[in-house]
């Protein structure tokens, strides 16, 4: 009998000219950040979404606090962020001094639960950071809305979102900022990497400077000052040209990696919908004003145990499926702020209960068939 290879939980693999363009990065004699490719990614990123300015970046944790610094962020003004989200949608702000106002989660989309965000505002909050979880458009009319009322930015964090709309606006165009990442994770990658989004063009020229060391460097490279010298705060934000001719090469085939990308989100819907109904477990839901970004396709099983064993039950059949997120208000790190640790029920019942399954550009029907089978035969 043949052995079945093991399925991970994620696969990175190249779409088109990746190698081609890596190659010809190193021929130009350019491989540092804010060359050919890097400008080809950004001109890629504003002409198919729409935004004012994108500048790629080393990573979206990098484009988070390149966002905090544009706001002037400081020591005691406060950020509200999900709980549920990863640690640099927090950290990036933290690290300019801010406290984290956690906010608890929808139950149905796991975005931020914008019927809390108002309670939560005092006079010293200054952003508003939706996460558009699993590439699902949070309720940005609503959030926009109460940000306005209350003369406070928005950034949204689209890591999971790149392609995926709210009411016809593409996710990311929306916020003052957004941000993206190009993790190995993420349906368009290039191992490492990220972008800030600009929406309102008064932040575009800081914005390049921050991403330059705090200098001029990029109007010295267009011949707009004779010279570049350190004129404001800033880091090494910038990405590798190697990384951006990888990345530049997945932007061109997006259409077709997000077309597979839908087949096997629709494949899992369909062919675990009577198993989960049956078993009282749940599947991903998407508003029908949301274009979702076929990002990742998650289960929430009834309890922590049940998702425990079935985790163990694809383990012993060589398919790997991994939890998500800690709830970030319940971390070590939030327990030094007094008060830090918030309400967030459906946070903490929602993080142990969610169940992601394998999912990577490279799927074959076989693979997903397996990963549908074995799970179809677990009785939770």
């Amino acid at each position: 009998m043949t052995q079945k290879l093991p399925i991970p939980f994620n696969r990175s693999s190249a779409a088109g000219r990746e190698l081609e363009y890596i190659a010809d990065s190193i021929a130009l004699g350019q491989i540092a950040g804010d060359r050919a490719f890097s400008r080809k990614c950004e001109r890629f990123l504003e002409t198919t979404l729409g935004t004012k300015r994108a500048l790629v970046t080393a990573s979206c944790t990098h484009a988070l606090e390149m966002a905090a610094i544009l706001l002037d962020i400081k020591a005691g003004d406060e950020v509200i962020v999900p709980a549920f989200t990863f640690v640099s949608t927090a950290n990036a702000f933290v690290m300019r001094g801010a406290r984290p106002i956690f906010c608890d989660i929808r139950p149905d989309t796991l975005n931020i639960d914008e019927r809390r965000i108002e309670g939560l505002i005092t006079p010293r909050t200054r952003a508003i950071v939706p996460v558009h979880y699993a590439g699902v458009g949070c309720a940005m009319t609503e959030i926009c809305g109460i940000a306005s009322r209350h003369g406070i930015a928005v950034v949204e964090d689209n890591a999971h979102g790149l392609f995926g709309t709210y009411r016809g606006r593409q996710l990311g165009t929306i916020g003052t900022f957004a941000t993206q990442s190009f993790h190995e994770t993420k349906n368009i990658t290039c191992g490492e990497g990220g972008a800030l989004l600009i929406n309102d063009l008064r932040y575009a020229k800081r914005a390049e400077i921050i991403r330059e060391k705090g200098t001029d460097r990029a109007q010295f490279f267009r011949g707009e000052v004779d010279k570049y010298s350190w004129v404001d705060l800033g880091s090494s934000y910038v990405v590798s040209d190697i990384l951006s001719a990888f990345l530049c090469a997945q932007l061109e085939c997006w259409v077709e990696i997000q077309g597979k990308r839908k087949a096997i989100w629709e494949r899992y819907n369909a062919g675990l919908a009577d198993w989960a109904k049956a078993n009282g477990i749940r599947l991903p839901f998407v508003p029908e004003h949301c274009g979702q970004a076929w990002h990742m396709f998650y289960i929430l099983m009834p309890t922590l145990e049940a998702r425990q064993e079935l985790i163990t039950e694809l383990k012993s059949n060589g398919i790997m499926a991994v939890f998500h997120y800690l709830p970030l208000h319940l971390s070590k790190f939030a327990a030094r702020w007094e008060g830090g640790v918030g309400d967030c029920p459906v946070t903490e019942d929602l993080s142990d209960r969610l169940l992601r399954l394998p999912f990577y550009n490279s799927m074959t029907t076989d693979e997903q068939l397996r990963v549908i089978e074995v799970i179809g035969r677990f009785r939770s």
